[in-house]
């Protein structure tokens, strides 16, 4: 029967002798006496009831049950140790989890960047993400969900929030190529473009309801999602904005064109992303290492 009794000492021992390939190599290595190693597995195999070791030949070698031990051994192991430095990063005021949102605008490749840094810094830390549209991302810092929001400046101008302006992002009205706006050069007039459905990036927040950005048509359709905003751009159902990070290989492409509509302004046409936080919520140093990288490391173009 087997005895539960079992020791983080004893799987070391396995992992070790496996590793150094004999019971001497395991007791340097350990710096032990060669009998207390070789004890110690024996002990092991008596209390979970198999053979670990062939010790018929020169040097001992892992049975069929071994091998397959080992690998749940070294499993053990290495969740042992994450266990234990999560633990003394708790301790010394680590967060456990960091959360962000992330306007659907932000450019998920500079986000990814972040991420591999971050958990290269952060190993213990879980990144937790969460991803919305317009004044909803601002909202998940507000009430305290997130730590941290990547979001529009025009969207998150509260006096509880501290923002950081990290980088602009530039809007493109685009249809699909057969789409008739498509045939028009030079600037559109708005009563051409009102005879058109402009497709919308709406969402259900508080902050931005009834606000309208950029809107010219009185035909709308209204989503909430912007691959589903690409994707029906795409499929010429409508025409409307997008990222340039989005659509610039559609561009390229020929699938989207630029349209140029006489009445799309500047400040409808850029977006100033901003980094934001609580301001009566001081950030543990896991969140403000990933304030300093994204204000450091995001272009401001």
């Amino acid at each position: 029967m087997m005895n539960d009794g079992l020791t983080l000492d004893q799987i070391q021992l396995l992992l070790t002798v496996a590793d150094e390939g004999s019971f001497s190599g395991a007791a340097r290595k350990l710096r032990r006496a060669q009998s207390a190693v070789t004890y110690g597995v024996q002990r092991l195999e008596q209390q979970i009831g198999v053979s670990l070791f062939d010790r018929s030949g020169y040097r001992p070698v892992l049975t069929e049950a071994g091998r397959a031990m080992l690998a749940r051994a070294r499993r053990i192991a290495e969740e042992t140790a994450a266990f234990r430095d999560q633990a003394r990063s708790l301790a010394g005021g680590l967060e456990s989890e960091l959360t962000l949102v992330l306007d659907s605008m932000f450019p998920m490749p500079r986000m990814v960047a972040a991420l591999r840094a971050f958990t290269d810094a952060f190993p213990t830390v879980t990144p937790r993400i969460f991803v919305q549209s317009l004044g909803a991302s601002a909202e998940l810092v507000l009430d305290g969900t997130c730590m941290i929001g990547l979001v529009p400046e025009a969207f998150s101008d509260q006096p509880e929030l501290k923002r950081y302006p990290l980088s602009t992002v530039q809007l493109l009205p685009v249809v699909a190529q057969h789409h008739p706006l498509a045939a028009i050069e030079g600037p559109i007039p708005t009563d051409v473009l009102r005879r058109y459905v402009q497709l919308v990036l709406t969402d259900r927040s508080a902050l931005t309801e009834g606000r309208d950005y950029g809107v010219l048509s009185t035909q709308t359709w209204r989503l909430a999602d912007l691959g589903t905003k690409h994707a029906m751009l795409l499929a010429g159902l409508g025409w409307g904005s997008m990222p340039t990070h989005l659509v610039a290989d559609d561009v390229e492409a020929g699938r989207l064109r630029l349209i140029h509509p006489l009445e799309f302004e500047d400040r409808t046409a850029q977006l100033v992303m901003t980094a934001a936080h609580l301001a009566a919520r001081p950030l543990g140093p896991a969140a403000q290492w990933m304030l300093n990288y994204l204000r450091t490391q995001t272009p401001r173009g």
